[in-house]
């Protein structure tokens, strides 16, 4: 590698598109040695990275690809490092958790409280993974646990725990023509317009199949940001029909804000799972796991 951690302070000093006096100044060294160090990387590198205007050093195309990774990287290192203190200090008792339904967090919550209150060292800290694919995020070691209802090929390679079963239910309107209904097939759908979160666009890449019965052909889908109150406005407002979780839309069938309907005669469950790495055996992290399967046990979902 042409580039060393003194490369990567000197670019991160420059920039926001000073000078080398000023860059010498926040490194505490003398300019005409970071002068030096600058004409070395850039004989190394086989490119210059900055125009010289005035005294001013302005990235020129090279310099403004390399200069943000530079930061990103000085960034990630300063993280590492802080990291690494406070597993000296504490030991790693951080929790990684990524989930495949964040639109609601609102089961998280007691249980981070009462792991604050039984261990207060412990932090739960939320992470997004980009292609959706938990499973092969615990196997990568980018998060440390998964709530998760869809089983890739990596799922053989974690260890699952049933958290809960659930059921896709149609969402209407309390008017709506579906409501004395037992269940609704696929030619329902003709006539509806059909609102799901963007997570279903089927020009994304890694696109959540849509929720809908086999051969289902709705009049229009409208795609909305994940969130669930937005869904439910929507349909309680006559904007269409929606497809959400049992134990996600219990709140608003108690206040009798929508309806649910059963889809297709047997419905459409699924379970989901708390996902860890087979060989992850730190307490912190099992302690956690029998806190979702307790929290979801006790609201009647498991």
């Amino acid at each position: 590698m042409d580039l060393d951690i003194r490369d990567l302070e000197l670019l991160d000093a420059l920039a926001g598109g000073g000078t080398l006096q000023q860059a010498a100044g926040l490194l505490y060294v003398s300019q005409p040695a970071l002068s030096q160090r600058l004409l070395r990387m850039e004989e190394r590198l086989g490119t210059p990275i900055f125009d010289r205007v005035g005294r001013r050093l302005v990235p020129n195309q090279a310099g403004a690809r390399l200069l943000p990774r530079a930061s990103r990287i000085l960034a990630d290192l300063a993280a590492a490092e802080r990291e690494v203190r406070e597993v000296a200090r504490s030991g790693d008792r951080h929790i990684r958790l990524s989930t495949q339904c964040a639109t609601t967090v609102s089961w998280l919550t007691p249980i981070m409280r009462d792991m604050r209150q039984a261990s207060p060292d412990t932090m739960v800290r939320m992470v997004t993974v980009s292609d959706d694919d938990l499973a092969e995020a615990l196997v990568a070691q980018r998060i440390d646990v998964a709530v998760l209802t869809k089983l890739g090929p990596s799922a053989e390679r974690v260890r699952l725990t049933t958290l809960m079963d659930d059921e896709m239910l149609a969402v209407v309107a309390p008017g709506h023509r579906w409501v004395t209904r037992k269940h609704v097939t696929a030619r329902d759908f003709a006539t509806e317009n059909l609102i799901l979160y963007d997570s279903y666009d089927q020009s994304r890449p890694h696109a959540t199949p849509l929720p809908i019965p086999a051969g289902a052909r709705p009049e229009r889908i409208t795609l909305v940001p994940m969130l669930t109150e937005l869904v439910v406005e929507l349909v309680a407002a006559g904007e269409g029909v929606g497809i959400l979780p049992s134990w996600l839309i219990a709140p608003y069938l108690s206040r009798g804000e929508i309806a649910a309907v059963r889809i297709g005669h047997r419905g459409d469950t699924r379970t989901w799972y708390a996902g860890t790495r087979s060989d992850d055996e730190r307490p912190h992290i099992l302690d956690f796991v029998h806190r979702l399967t307790t929290h979801f046990a006790a609201a009647g979902l498991a």
